[in-house]
């Protein structure tokens, strides 16, 4: 189907910016220099109401590091907690870059959420980020007395390089016997090192995310290319998904990653694992963080809580 009219007004603004070929342009440009303008970039947007945000840290393998608490309005008792992984390629992002999603999501799910700023390329490289995601989780369900939230009831979950992030945390904690994750939330998930699906083809320049950006995500995330077949690089190239909490996959239709992001809900619902995979047409890469802009973002955003909602009510009492 045509792009959808809401996107197209986002990326009219983004060519008038100078951003006609999305985020290609930083191919030619150092690291600073492209997280001040992705910073820069940011619309100010209205927040969702939570009773109460914390900024704290924890211990990680690699130092500190830094987590914000979200807590919902009306929330009593033991919750269950959202553990979220912002996208950025491994190399962008941080807490104040998505805080806007981790607000609605804990609104709109009644969790706690949990959003973790792990370290970042180039200049802590692979696997630094699923270490402190890792660790996170591990942390959290150490603690989760004291948190005030239910480990039995941990999902995690995570957008572009989050979902990635998401998708290896949980085969980490199966290979190495915990923590028990009770879902994982894959929003337009990177999920293997490779170029080749027709989604790349088809959607290699104009809608935000292009080849030549992920090639640069990628070249900064790892140390060689043959680290790119590791599993917990490329969650897809595992030797076997069975075991695995079950999933929401979401897609979009213009976005380079849509067919491997399908292809690994594929291969989960293959292993036996219970999955629900939707692909948003018109829509492209980036949208769960425009919900404020897009009506269709808003659905994914609703399917999202929908599924974490459903996901902690089926965990026994």
């Amino acid at each position: 189907m045509p792009i959808d009219p809401q996107v197209k007004v986002v990326l009219d603004g983004m060519a008038a910016a100078g951003l006609s070929d999305g985020l290609s342009v930083m191919k030619d440009m150092p690291v600073p220099a492209v997280r001040q303008m992705m910073d820069q970039m940011r619309v100010p947007t209205p927040l969702d109401p939570v009773a109460s945000v914390e900024d704290r840290k924890i211990p990680g393998p690699g130092g500190d590091i830094p987590v914000r608490i979200y807590r919902p309005e009306g929330g009593s008792g033991v919750l269950p907690v959202l553990m979220y992984f912002h996208g950025g390629g491994w190399v962008i992002g941080d807490l104040e870059s998505h805080d806007v999603s981790c607000r609605t999501l804990c609104k709109n799910s009644g969790a706690v959420v949990i959003a973790t700023d792990y370290r970042l390329a180039p200049e802590s490289k692979y696997p630094a980020a699923a270490d402190d995601c890792y660790a996170a989780v591990q942390w959290v369900a150490a603690n989760a007395g004291a948190l005030g939230v239910d480990a039995r009831r941990i999902a995690v979950g995570g957008d572009s390089a989050g979902g990635n992030l998401a998708a290896v945390v949980c085969q980490m904690a199966r290979d190495t016997g915990g923590p028990r994750i009770c879902f994982q939330m894959l929003i337009y998930p990177v999920t293997d090192h490779s170029y080749g699906t027709r989604s790349y083809h088809d959607n290699a320049n104009g809608y935000l995310l292009t080849e030549l950006s992920m090639r640069w995500f990628w070249g900064h995330y790892l140390n060689n290319e043959i680290e790119g077949m590791e599993p917990y690089a490329s969650p897809m190239r595992a030797k076997s998904l069975a075991g695995l909490p079950p999933a929401l996959v979401q897609t979009a239709e213009f976005d380079p990653l849509r067919d491997e992001g399908e292809a690994y809900a594929a291969a989960l619902k293959a292993a036996g694992v219970p999955v629900q995979c939707t692909r948003y047409d018109g829509l492209i890469h980036g949208y769960f963080g425009m919900h404020n802009a897009i009506d269709a973002a808003m659905r994914a955003h609703g399917e999202a809580a929908a599924a974490l909602k459903a996901a902690f009510g089926a965990v026994p009492a």
